[in-house]
Order: C-alpha cells, then structure tokens, then sequence
C-alpha cells in the first residue's frame, strides 16, 4: 500500500505562475463571438480568470504570481505579485515568466480551465518527479511545472503554440531531456460556446465562471 500524500498545509511550491490576458472586451476569448457578444465573452474570460486565482491562492507556495498582459482589476484577490508579460510568441512568454521564478519547483497554470481544483495540484512539487505536466483535451497544455525553473527556458521555446500537437511536443521536450513526468489530469480549455457549457457544468460549487454561464444561457444564448 503507498503512503497517504502529505495534508494540502505542508507547502511543497516554491512559485505557482498564472498567465494570463486582461478581460478587455474584443481581446479576449474572440472565438466564443458569437454567439456571444465580445461584452459577454470578457465576462465570462474574467470570470475563468477569477476562479483560477482563487484556487491558486489555495495551492500552498511560497509565492503566487500573475503574469499579465494588461493591467490588474477588482477580479484580482489578494496575495499575488503582478508582473508584465513580455513580448513575443507564448512560447517566449511561458519562458520568461519561469525566468521570474527563483529556486525550487514552480507551476505554471493558464486562465482556460476554471474548472481546475486545488485538489488537482496537491502532489505536484512534492510527488519526486523533475516536471509536471497538465495536457488540454484539444492537444495542448494546461499546466507546465519544472522544479528547476532555470531549465525551463530551454524546455519551452522552439515548442509551436496553439497545435493541435502542442501539448504532445511540450511533453515530449520534457522526456528527452531526462526528466521524471509527472502527469496531470486532461482538462478541456474554454475557447468555444461549447467548451463553456461543458466546462462550466463541470466546475465546483461556488464557481463564478458557472454562474456567469448560466446567467447568459438564461437571457436567450
């Protein structure tokens, strides 16, 4: 029989990263347009991102951090550092946002899957493995963890974005270098109308981006 994991107090991150867009109507989350109207398709982006925070602020770390592109609103709760993306392709993007990381292992997260848990996370960083890797049902990637951030750079650009092999290169990068995988459960990112519903039935109770859905599916969408 394995042994029970640790209880979810003990802090085995030293870094979880969230990267994220600002919810600026026409900028984000284009594709659930239509049926929604761009307004309606930034609520619910803000509310993805507003659930995902909150339950990072429950992965025990020693620091969460917000890397956005945009500036910070009331959806941000408190106990994360912001700091600006940087230019480039995402591949570019994730590189540098580990590069703010400092020793020990770091977990980076999307805005895309407010149905994602604390729960899901607890034996990242503390499991033995060398990286941890989060794969999205439409071939890309969720989540991305390295506990040595310095090699992340390399691990990290090159990879094409927005593939339907991303996810598959992302975790074959990891494997060639020699690290121990340790793989996360597939989530399904919001991109569609039909993502959202099927997302949103999915998330836990109290889920913003659930009630967000449902108010606009009872005003006709």
């Amino acid at each position: 029989m394995s042994a029970p994991s640790p209880p979810m107090s003990a802090p085995p991150l030293a870094t979880v990263l969230v990267i994220a867009k600002e919810p600026v109507p026409g900028r984000v989350k284009t594709r659930l347009t239509p049926p929604y109207t761009p307004r309606e398709a930034a609520a619910l982006a803000e509310a993805a991102l507003a659930d995902t925070l909150h339950t990072v602020r429950r992965v025990p770390a020693r620091r969460r951090l917000l890397v956005l592109d945009g500036a910070p609103g009331p959806w941000l709760p408190a106990g994360f550092d912001v700091a600006a993306q940087s230019s480039g392709g995402l591949d570019e993007r994730i590189a540098a946002a580990f590069g703010l990381c400092g020793r020990g292992p770091a977990l980076l997260v999307g805005m895309d899957t407010p149905q994602l848990t604390a729960e899901l996370l607890h034996d990242v960083g503390r499991d033995g493995h060398d990286a941890w890797f989060g794969p999205a049902a439409d071939g890309g990637f969720w989540a991305l963890g390295v506990a040595e951030p310095a090699r992340a750079a390399g691990l990290v650009r090159g990879v094409p974005m927005s593939t339907p092999h991303t996810g598959a290169v992302q975790r074959r990068r990891l494997v060639e270098a020699g690290l121990r995988v340790g793989d996360l459960p597939v989530l399904r990112d919001v991109d569609t109308a039909a993502d959202a519903a099927e997302v949103a039935a999915r998330c836990p109770a109290g889920s913003r981006f659930a009630a967000a859905v449902a108010a606009l599916t009872g005003a006709g969408r």
